[in-house]
């Protein structure tokens, strides 16, 4: 799912002359999906994941394969130290991410 189905349409198709009016949604009105929300501060290996992959993607790293060798050679582990593989990072993704 790429949006929140829960978040209040524009009322509008035209933007509104009154600033935010018809595009703000009131606190506590709508609902928020896990993805939209945190439970936690990252945790320090969360941290240092998030900066590696950014660094990867400056980087122009575009695909699995490649991502994986470069979080590795980069010396990024996973959560129990050991190196990546792509189904041990599609899963760290799934688990980050649910």
């Amino acid at each position: 799912m790429d949006h929140n189905p829960h978040l209040t349409p524009w009322r509008r198709s035209q933007p509104d002359q009154a600033a935010g009016k018809g595009r703000v949604e009131q606190p506590g009105t709508t609902e928020n999906l896990v993805w939209q929300t945190r439970t936690a501060p990252p945790t320090p290996y969360e941290d240092a994941l998030a900066d590696a992959l950014v660094a990867c993607f400056e980087d122009g790293v575009v695909d699995l394969p490649s991502l994986v060798d470069r979080l590795n050679e980069r010396g990024v582990r996973g959560p129990d130290g050991q190196a990546w593989t792509a189904d041990r990072f599609e899963r760290e993704m799934a688990r980050l991410g649910g």
